[in-house]
């Protein structure tokens, strides 16, 4: 494990494109997915990184990816099956890179909720529903659902995702697509929901993400089941009724919010503390689920 964050990788004779965490490197028919140590929010891509970050992303996404035996697009992790631009860089990008097939990106956000929090909790407050679905009264702040339900949401690329109903979704990819990501969406975050459970971790929400093969079939793609795709909360410290700690972004957000940012300039830098305790938080969550350090 590396003390230093990667903020930026530098692979020449590529195309990249840039995302708020990922460098995504474009071969044509395949594609290199860099995790790198950058952390967001607010809809900012703060200056100080979270070291090993990446790896733990990536590394959660292959233990799923391996586990659930869901058609997907990883191809190798391994950097010396990749370019020899890649692997020449192979110390900085092992643990932290994807070959994976390139797809029609579907462009919807499949998110599947099993608890009641987040914007799902604001609009529940309001009017009774999530994403138009309408759900039993009464229910609190974080309290786990009847049963999952698939809210999907736009892909935005500035600032926060929009939630839409599934007839929106259903326009936008047809109707039996959006029937096939509902349906495998909500079986893939029931059968994690329930192996996490058993490692004291629970999953409340997550968002996957799919593309389509040439040939037309549909495949996961992107990160999967990761502390930056989802809201994980340590179940031994779960209480409906306000907001669980979480093994993310929790202790980056709460500090941003005593510093007096605006959120409408560059922020600050993160202090030696927080960048300490949320690395811890990435470590926890990567090593409750696959069992093993990383």
């Amino acid at each position: 494990m590396s003390s230093v964050p990667l903020l930026q990788s530098q692979v020449a004779g590529y195309p990249c494109r840039r995302g708020k965490v990922r460098d995504v490197y474009d071969l044509g028919d395949r594609l290199v997915i860099v995790a790198t140590d950058r952390i967001s929010a607010f809809d900012w891509v703060l200056p100080t990184g979270i070291p090993d970050k990446g790896r733990v992303l990536t590394g959660l996404t292959q233990f799923w990816l391996e586990s659930q035996g869901v058609p997907n697009h990883l191809l190798s992790t391994d950097v010396s099956a990749m370019p020899a631009a890649f692997a020449g860089q192979a110390d900085l990008l092992r643990g932290r890179s994807m070959l994976v097939r390139k797809t029609d990106v579907v462009p919807v956000e499949c998110v599947v909720r099993g608890y009641l929090a987040g914007s799902g909790w604001k609009e529940y407050s309001r009017h009774g529903t999530v994403c138009g679905i309408t759900l039993p009264p009464g229910l609190r702040e974080s309290q786990q659902l009847p049963e999952a339900i698939f809210t999907p949401a736009t892909k935005e690329d500035v600032g926060h995702d929009v939630n839409i109903s599934f007839d929106d979704m259903a326009r936008i990819t047809g109707r039996d697509v959006a029937d096939a990501l509902r349906r495998r969406s909500i079986d893939l975050y029931r059968r994690a929901a329930d192996y996490a459970r058993g490692r004291g971790i629970i999953i409340a929400d997550t968002k996957f993400e799919w593309g389509r093969l040439p040939g037309g079939d549909l495949i996961l793609i992107d990160e999967v089941l990761t502390p930056d795709s989802s809201r994980f909360w340590p179940e031994s410290e779960y209480r409906p009724g306000g907001s669980p700690p979480s093994f993310d972004k929790q202790f980056v957000r709460d500090w941003l919010e005593t510093t007096g940012w605006d959120k409408d300039s560059p922020p600050p830098a993160l202090p030696e503390e927080v960048v300490a305790r949320t690395r811890a938080k990435y470590l926890e969550a990567y090593e409750r689920l696959t069992g093993h350090p990383l």
